[in-house]
């Protein structure tokens, strides 16, 4: 096993579990998240505002609890996710590299087991991202851009609301050793 997916928890006895995600589930998750984010915004316009693929990078990286390993996770996610939108190939992908390796960062040092731990890890990264991906767009593309306060919230808001359902099921995924 690589050190990518594997998770140390304690059982209820303070007894070491390891539990790591199902090699489909590295793979599978990421790409119907990809896809559910370029394609369904086009049949139903308000879901364009969650950000499955940025929640996918999350839970993955805060899950992998490597930094280089949540580098690696959000640079493939951003960059699939660039090669099927119409975006300018590279911004996502720099953007969730960014987030990738904050999410590590800060998932060696938080219990993410909570509900309000998921929901602010949700709404955070959220805005983080929204942020990030402007000033790319910005100083990368010369866009004279506004950066969308209220747009930004909303979104962050029932992002936050996604993320605990979505670890949820993802948490479901694991296999226990």
């Amino acid at each position: 096993m690589t050190e990518i997916n594997e998770f140390v928890s304690l059982d209820g006895r303070g007894k070491k579990k390891r539990s790591h995600l199902r090699p489909w589930v590295m793979l599978v998750i990421p790409l119907a998240a990809i896809l559910f984010q370029v394609y369904v915004p086009l049949y139903l316009s308000l879901l364009r505002y969650l950000e499955l693929p940025l929640l996918v990078t999350v839970y993955l990286a805060i899950m992998g609890r490597s930094q280089l390993a949540g580098v690696f996770i959000g640079a493939g996610i951003g960059l699939v996710h660039d090669s099927l939108s119409h975006q300018p190939i590279g911004i996502f992908g720099m953007v969730k590299t960014l987030v990738g390796y904050a999410a590590a960062s800060l998932g060696v040092r938080l219990d993410t087991e909570h509900v309000a731990v998921r929901f602010g890890l949700g709404f955070f990264f959220c805005v983080c991202h929204q942020f990030l991906y402007w000033v790319a767009r910005r100083t990368l593309l010369g866009e004279p851009a506004g950066f969308e306060y209220l747009q930004t919230l909303l979104a962050a808001i029932s992002n936050g609301i996604l993320a605990v359902p979505l670890f949820y099921l993802l948490d479901r995924l694991k296999e226990t050793d």
